[in-house]
C-alpha cells in the first residue's frame, strides 16, 4: 500500500505563488518506480488533471491551463513530489490532489492512477 500526504495549500491573492508537496509513505513501496501527478477539483467541476512526472524525473507533463506557471519535480530519496504553482490565477482555486501509480508511461486521466491523497485545498483570491 502507499500512502499520500498533500501539504502547502493556503490563500493566496492573484499573482501569487504556492508549492505543494505530496510525501509517499508504505510498507512495501518504491517511489523511484511509480510515476506521480498532481489533479485538482474545483467546486462543481470534475476533478482534471494538472501535471504529472515520470518515475526518474525525466519527462514531465502540464495541462494547457498550467503549462508555463506551474512547475513539477521529485526527489526519490525524499519520497517526495512538489508542485511550484506561480502566477496564480482565480481559476486555479481547487483542491489539489496527489496520485502515483506504477505504469509504464505517465498518464494523463484519474483511471492512470490508483493512489491518491486525500487532498490540499488553494484559494487564490482576485
Amino acid at each position: 500500500q502507499v500512502q499520500l500526504v498533500e501539504s502547502g495549500g493556503g490563500l493566496v491573492q492573484a499573482g501569487g505563488s504556492l508549492r505543494l508537496s505530496c510525501t509517499a509513505s508504505g510498507r512495501t513501496f518504491n517511489i523511484g518506480a511509480m510515476n506521480m501527478a498532481w489533479f485538482r477539483q474545483a467546486p462543481g467541476k470534475e476533478r482534471e488533471f494538472a501535471s504529472a512526472i515520470s518515475r526518474s524525473g525525466a519527462t514531465t507533463a502540464y495541462s494547457d491551463s498550467v503549462k508555463g506557471r506551474f512547475t513539477i519535480s521529485r526527489d526519490n530519496l525524499k519520497n517526495t513530489v512538489w508542485l511550484q504553482m506561480n502566477s496564480l490565477k482565480p481559476e486555479d482555486t481547487a483542491v489539489y490532489y496527489c496520485a502515483a501509480d506504477y505504469s509504464v508511461t505517465i498518464g494523463r486521466t484519474r483511471s492512470d492512477y490508483n493512489y491518491w491523497g486525500q487532498g490540499t485545498q488553494v484559494t487564490v483570491s482576485s
